[in-house]
């Protein structure tokens, strides 16, 4: 065979393998269905850290799944307070129990948070150029939302890592910056 043709060949499977990685990447988180907003009772939606409120009539995506966790996982980090009477509702999932807002603790998607496989478990995140460790205490529900247990707040999406000031703190994110960073996580 000669070299042209061994390069053409070898550039086509990379093509391939390529496009077929990317598939199965795409293909692997899809909405599994939707959840309607309804307006919440006043007073009843924490609107703390810019948290959003249920819109009535607006149909928000609902996820059983979050992308496949790698070395460096892409994420979305959100901020969330832990203590009593914060935006996060009630207690922790892991332990129930509330936490400081000055403890880097966070809540995980439905999908990474594996039906608590991660329960207390530290992970590193990765942002604004530097990284910290925090341990996962909560579920970010992404299968349920827009109702009294979820505080009227809609479902969360599949790729969020919902942290406490803390976690904000320490990747020396400007606190006019907090509510919203792409970054990437890895188990520890």
């Amino acid at each position: 065979m000669n070299t042209f043709s061994l390069m053409f060949l070898s550039s086509l499977l990379l093509v391939l393998l390529a496009v077929s990685c990317g598939e199965v990447q795409a293909q692997s988180c899809r909405p599994s269905g939707r959840v309607r907003g309804k307006n919440p009772p006043p007073g009843q939606c924490n609107t703390g850290d810019d948290s959003e409120c249920c819109k009535d009539g607006r149909m928000y995506p609902i996820y059983r799944c979050s992308p496949p966790v790698s070395g460096h996982t892409r994420a979305h980090l959100t901020l969330n307070s832990f203590e009593k009477g914060g935006d996060g509702g009630g207690p922790s999932e892991c332990d129930n129990q509330y936490h400081s807002d000055d403890t880097p603790v966070v809540a995980l998607s439905t999908g990474w948070f594996n039906n608590m496989s991660r329960c207390l478990k530290k992970i590193t995140i990765y942002g604004n150029g530097r990284s910290t460790q925090a341990t996962v205490v909560d579920e970010c529900d992404s299968t349920m939302g827009c109702d009294d247990e979820h505080d009227y707040q809609p479902p969360c999406d599949n790729d969020i890592v919902d942290a406490s000031r803390a976690v904000w703190e320490a990747l020396g994110v400007p606190k006019d910056n907090w509510g919203w960073l792409d970054i990437t996580w890895s188990d520890a």
